[in-house]
């Protein structure tokens, strides 16, 4: 069973548990006031494996499966057991990472909570791209372009949003989380950025 298997099933575990559990949706939701003043740090971590509901939840675990296997393989081809690790550090470390912007935006404000995957698939999402940038990714299975361009977009819409504030979704984790993956997957093997070059040197759009 894949590592990135794995981390579906304990998302889809977890979050279920806590639907019907509001005390531990409570313990382990993003609260940015209760993790600063409680020193509640768990919920870093935590917040990461639970969803708002199915729809948020699906959404977060096919993105997470469909690229995730992908990058688990090729972090293994590189590394062997030890890039299956890597690729798990990656994931955890995204999640907490891209909480770090909202955790300092929102520490006085107790009303704010946030929850979901979406900084460690942002992550993976884009060492995806990294790795195969010109691949066409389908948005509802209509809507097709380059991964590269899909990755600008997203990182326009995140900032734009994350400014707005006008929904509940933290799209700062989502930015945070995507430019996380790609820092990461440099660090772990520098040599992406030449073969992100040469797959870009030859490509047009139309």
């Amino acid at each position: 069973m894949s590592a990135t298997l794995i981390i579906v099933i304990v998302n889809v575990i977890a979050s279920i548990y806590a639907w019907n559990n509001t005390s531990i949706m409570g313990k382990w939701i993003f609260n940015p006031y209760t993790v600063f003043h409680n020193k509640e740090y768990h919920r870093f971590i935590t917040s990461g494996f639970i969803h708002g509901n199915w729809m948020h939840l699906i959404f977060n675990m096919l993105v997470l499966f469909m690229f995730g296997e992908q990058v688990e393989s090729w972090f293994t081809q590189l590394y062997g057991e030890v890039g299956v690790v890597l690729y798990v550090v990656m994931f955890l470390a995204a999640v907490i990472v891209s909480d770090i912007p909202t955790f300092l935006k929102n520490k006085e404000n107790s009303y704010y909570n946030a929850l979901g995957a979406s900084g460690g698939t942002s992550a993976i999402l884009f060492s995806y791209i990294l790795f195969n940038p010109i691949q066409s990714l389908c948005l509802y299975g209509i809507l097709c372009f380059p991964g590269v361009l899909w990755g600008v977009l997203y990182i326009i819409y995140s900032v734009y949003m994350g400014k707005q504030q006008s929904d509940n979704i933290n799209h700062d984790a989502h930015l945070w989380g995507g430019l996380f993956g790609i820092g990461f997957t440099i660090m772990i093997y520098p040599s992406v950025i030449l073969h992100f070059l040469e797959q870009l040197r030859d490509f047009t759009l139309f």
